[in-house]
């Protein structure tokens, strides 16, 4: 079952760049893994993927293909996927409207802290040129 999340379009725009400039086939898909973790509630990783692998469910962002391994696909219910650009830093953002702010002791005070956002750095890109093969 596909999340009820919410790809705003500065995430759209850069997962269709990272897919169309990857060298794979125009049926390629970005593959988005969410686990739990860290003060923001998230770790992720992406790559860009020939095929899906198993137990990916395909969810379509207008027309762009996204690959979801089932744990992601629980964690990204409610969550709203965006991208920021600033001089420092670049990458996506996960905000969950929902999450509790974070109460760890390096975090200041946990009543002003924005709630469950985290960001992966465009170096963390991977492509898979190795097409998958399906048992």
């Amino acid at each position: 079952m596909l999340p009820n999340w919410t790809v705003t379009p500065a995430a759209e725009k850069f997962i269709r760049r990272m897919v169309k400039f990857s060298g794979l086939p125009a049926s390629a898909g970005f593959r988005l893994t969410v686990t739990p973790g860290g003060c923001s509630g998230f770790n992720s990783e992406f790559t860009v993927e020939a095929q899906p692998a198993a137990g990916d469910e395909v969810a379509d962002v207008n027309g762009i293909r996204v690959f979801l391994p089932a744990e992601s696909r629980l964690i990204l219910n409610g969550v709203i996927v965006d991208f920021a650009d600033t001089p420092t830093k670049s990458g996506l953002t996960f905000f969950n409207p929902s999450a509790a702010p974070c109460a760890c002791s390096s975090s200041g005070d946990s009543a002003s802290t924005a709630p469950a956002m985290t960001k992966i750095e465009i170096g963390s890109i991977k492509v898979s040129s190795a097409p998958r093969t399906s048992a």
